[in-house]
């Protein structure tokens, strides 16, 4: 979204107040003037839709005992945390960034783990290889993956039509949870690679919104 610095003349009591809840908000004066004036005109900010989208998310993990969400608003980030079916049942994190600014994608998806298991970081690679696998003879092309140290980055692709706010959390909770089943049952050998190609495949031919 195109900004534009305005010079403005506000009583200075006004502005005091609007600090002070500003900074309850998590905001800076500008983020916070501007969504007052937003508001006032009913004008729907990205910033405003991306914190819609987390609380919608955050809503329908509730009943979820897998994955526990985290989410505070204004920051454009949303974790969702979930123990591996492995051994000492270590912890893996998925960090949703979602961007406030026009671009080519949503934003992205980390997965990061921390282990010292050279076992385990094996299995790990293996999986996050046969998962980009499966995803680029399906979307050639289409998906951004970088793999660091503890860590897999995979980009979220903006939708072909027109969502609602609703959907999209909706099609973000059903990609993690996906890729979370399967990564358990991949590691606790219930499900192999073919498992796993059958699985995403039919998850993604049902999904309204494909990201």
């Amino acid at each position: 979204m195109k900004k534009t610095l305005y010079s403005l003349m506000l009583d200075d009591n006004v502005m005091r107040l609007a600090d002070l809840q500003a900074h309850r908000l998590g905001l800076t004066r500008s983020a916070y003037v501007n969504q007052v004036l937003a508001n006032a005109v009913g004008y729907v900010t990205p910033a405003q839709r991306i914190n819609s989208i987390f609380e919608a998310a955050e809503a329908l993990l509730a009943p979820d005992q897998e994955l526990v969400p985290f989410f505070t608003p204004n920051t454009g980030l949303m974790s969702m945390k979930s123990s591996l079916s492995y051994k000492y049942r270590p912890t893996v994190k998925y960090e949703v960034a979602l961007s406030a600014e026009a671009g080519d994608t949503l934003g992205t998806l980390n997965v990061i783990f921390r282990t010292q298991s050279a076992e385990l970081i094996s299995l790990l690679t293996a999986f996050f290889r046969l998962w980009k696998g499966i995803e680029d003879r399906c979307f050639p092309g289409r998906i951004g993956y970088a793999l660091y140290d503890g860590r897999l980055e995979r980009s979220l692709r903006l939708p072909e039509t027109d969502v609602t706010a609703e959907e999209i959390a909706e099609a973000i909770t059903d990609y993690v949870s996906l890729f979370d089943h399967c990564l358990k049952a991949y590691l606790a050998g219930q499900m192999d690679e073919a498992d796993v190609d059958g699985a995403y495949r039919a998850a993604i031919q049902a999904a309204k919104v494909k990201i």
